[in-house]
Parts: structure tokens; sequence; C-alpha cells
């Protein structure tokens, strides 16, 4: 007897190993008891960098052109829209009739009656006062806003550029004519329409180089101050400033100052 390991304990021991080998490590009945945890760790992605677009400039915004100081032309009157005065005192009278007709663009209403003239001059005369018993520029206002043609105001203005200025004006922000109080207020005639370079509603110092007028004593005119112009003629401011002056303060009493007197529309409130 050599003393050497039986072969089947050697088989017995190479069948344990193998064993051994082939049990899965994370099973419960390992000794020690406890199962390996995994262990993940978790790698961020990496952000991908972006370069900003480049921006563009903002368009520039359209410059609009200022508008053009050209001729402008703006005028009421219509064939048989002239009434005459049937008396030498009616000038009022005759002047609110005409301006109902170039106020009025129905065709149908046109006022001219001699009986109509005289009551509307006795009701201008019933608002007047200190007049020579005639009819002011207070009570032509008054008539004019009574009869539904209004409003109306009797403006003074000091200079003669700025007074054409403001019934123009008027003219075309109302589309109602401007009464103008003539011969240093003894006198009435109708400004229908006008001529300047520049549109007033673009302009503010547009200037006026026409003036439409209605003269209600036309053909006879006078000596003092001359001839009546034709219904409808076109003055020039040099023409009317011949006629159109400043009124004299004691004409008739007002608290109006000096200067040249319109009968002039405004805008309702």
């Amino acid at each position: 007897m050599n003393g050497t390991r039986p072969r089947h304990t050697v088989w017995l021991a190479v069948l344990a190993s193998l064993l051994v080998a082939c049990t899965p490590a994370g099973v419960d009945d390992v000794a020690g008891g406890t199962p390996p945890t995994a262990t993940v760790q978790a790698v961020a992605e990496p952000v991908p960098q972006t370069t900003p677009a480049a921006t563009a400039p903002a368009p520039l915004p359209a410059v609009t052109p200022p508008p053009e100081r050209g001729p402008f032309a703006f005028n009421l009157y219509r064939e048989g829209d002239f009434v005459p005065q049937y008396t030498f005192d009616w000038c009022v009278a005759a002047s609110i009739q005409m301006a109902h007709n170039l106020i009025d663009d129905t065709g149908g209403g046109t006022w001219s009656d001699s009986a109509q003239q005289g009551e509307l001059w006795e009701l201008a005369r019933a608002r007047s006062s200190d007049s020579f018993n005639g009819a002011n520029p207070y009570g032509w206002a008054h008539v004019l806003s009574a009869s539904g043609m209004g409003p109306y105001s009797v403006v003074s203005v000091a200079d003669y550029g700025a007074a054409l200025q403001t019934a123009a004006r008027a003219i075309t922000e109302t589309g109602r004519p401007v009464g103008l109080v003539m011969w240093s207020g003894r006198h009435a005639w109708v400004m229908s329409g006008f001529e300047s370079m520049g549109d007033p509603a673009s302009f503010q110092d547009f200037k006026v180089t026409g003036v439409n007028v209605l003269d209600p004593l036309y053909p006879y005119g006078s000596q003092q101050w001359g001839p009546s112009p034709a219904p409808n003629s076109l003055l020039t401011p040099e023409e009317l400033a011949t006629q159109f002056v400043v009124r004299e303060p004691r004409r008739w009493s007002s608290q109006l100052p000096a200067g040249y007197l319109l009968v002039l529309p405004q805008n309702a409130a």
C-alpha cells in the first residue's frame, strides 16, 4: 500500500469543483446570503452646442413723403344758388337765402321768394341791436342757426390774411358758406368757396389766392365801394380787399374788437 488517494476520491473532488463553478453567484443560498447589487452610474449625454443664428437688422420704416403744397380749390356754388336782394335794405336776408341754397343739395328747396326774404329780414332785425334799425351780423348768425343751417357765430379777425384763412378753413371743415361783413359793416356778401396754395386740411400756413363771392346787390354796386362782382366771381385777395375792410367799431356796438368780420360756420358740438 503506497498511500495513494483512491481514484474515486479524486473524481469526487473534481465533480465538486465543477458543481461549484456552475452555481450562479447571485443565488440566495450562497453562503453569506446577500446577493450582490449592481451599481449603475448615469452618464449625462453631452448637450450639443448650437451657434446662435445671426439676427438680421429690422427693416427701417417706410418714410412717407410730406404732402405737396399744390393748388387747391373748393366751391359750394351751383347754378341757381344766387338770389338778389329785393330792396336796398335786405342784403342780410338775401344772404341767408343764398346760404340755404348753397347748403341744400336736394335741388328742390331753393329759397328765392321775395316775401320770404322780407320775413327773414324781419327775423334778423328782431335779433339785432344798435344797428340803425336794420339787421346786423348777430341777427344774421342767429337766423342761420335757427333755420337749421348752424351753428354760426360772429368773429372778428385782426389780420386780413388770417381772416381769409379762417373763412376758407371753416368752409372745408363744415361744408357751409361764410358770411362776409363788407363795407366796414354796411353790407353783406356770401363767400361760397376759394382757391389756395395748399389744402387747409394738410397745411396750417396755406395761402388763399382767390375767393368765390356772391353779392346780393349785383348788378348795382356802390359808387363809394365799387361795382358788384357777378355771382360766383373768383376775386383775388387784393380785389376783395377793396370792399372787405375792417369794421368800424362805431358802426354798431359789440364786444368784438375791430377787425375783419365773419359770420362763421362752426362744427356742431
